[in-house]
């Protein structure tokens, strides 16, 4: 019988939550690092459970099939374990992914679908602030709806109705990033639906039509070929060889790779 879990009581957690609580007060939220409330209502919230699990197992590799146990325990049955991914590129918690590929992750060897929340004591180091202040419409998802027609932004599929592009699929649309690196907030979301919305693409930034504009993470240029990196790096190199902060900055890491 499997008993791992068997120490998770209400008080056990509470008392660990109220640490990271204090963690997050003490050095986190002044760097703009989202607060994770433990309840809603008299319910845990998925996003506190999978912090506090993370958390109790910190600096160890946790699989998303240790945190889908977990929350199955708990008596949640989520269809898929997102949070600890948001966790750290949304919110700001420094929880290092494999599928991600973060740098540090190939120093810790972890395989796609695992994490290690690695401190309380700093923000992830990919996390960007959100900078504007977000003015709340209860209704902003239903115009969004109507402005695009019911249908995904990128693709065209209508909700409801089967994909354009896998009819065997029917369309469901989602509330989709426009930059992945802020929250879904007023003026950050586009309607995607769920082929669309997929998490490879956290790696770019979208305008209004769903139509990639920019990087938004840099690993993304690591899936092209050596020919190609190559390239790359001659074009940023060129087109900043003023910038001395920015020559001087080459300059150190190379010399600490060399």
């Amino acid at each position: 019988m499997d008993n791992r879990f068997d120490k998770y009581t209400d008080t056990y957690i509470e008392n660990n939550f109220t640490a990271i609580t204090e963690k997050w007060c003490k050095f986190l939220n002044k760097k703009g690092v989202t607060k994770v409330n433990l309840y809603s209502g008299y319910n845990y919230t998925i996003n506190a459970l999978v912090l506090f699990y993370l958390y109790d197992n910190m600096g160890k590799k946790v699989s998303k099939k240790d945190l889908t146990e977990f929350l199955n325990y708990m008596g949640i049955y989520p269809n898929d374990v997102q949070q600890a991914r948001h966790l750290a590129q949304q919110s700001g918690w420094y929880i290092i992914s494999g599928t991600r590929g973060d740098i540090e992750a190939k120093k810790l060897g972890l395989n796609s679908g695992e994490y290690v929340l690695l401190t309380l004591d700093k923000p992830y180091p990919y996390f960007k602030k959100e900078k504007r202040e977000f003015i709340e419409h209860e209704d902003y998802w239903l115009y969004l709806l109507d402005k695009y027609k019911n249908k995904c932004a990128t693709c065209g599929s209508e909700d409801g109705k089967p994909n354009r592009y896998y009819p065997s699929s029917i369309t469901n649309l989602q509330q989709g990033h426009k930059n992945p690196s802020k929250p879904l907030t007023e003026g950050n979301i586009i309607p995607q639906c769920e082929k669309c919305n997929r998490p490879d693409r956290n790696y770019f930034i979208y305008d209004d039509t769903g139509r990639v504009t920019a990087i938004a993470d840099p690993k993304f240029v690591l899936k092209s070929d050596k020919e190609t990196q190559i390239e790359m790096l001659e074009h940023i190199i060129w087109e900043n060889k003023d910038d001395r902060m920015f020559v001087n900055s080459i300059k150190k890491m190379l010399s600490e790779i060399i």
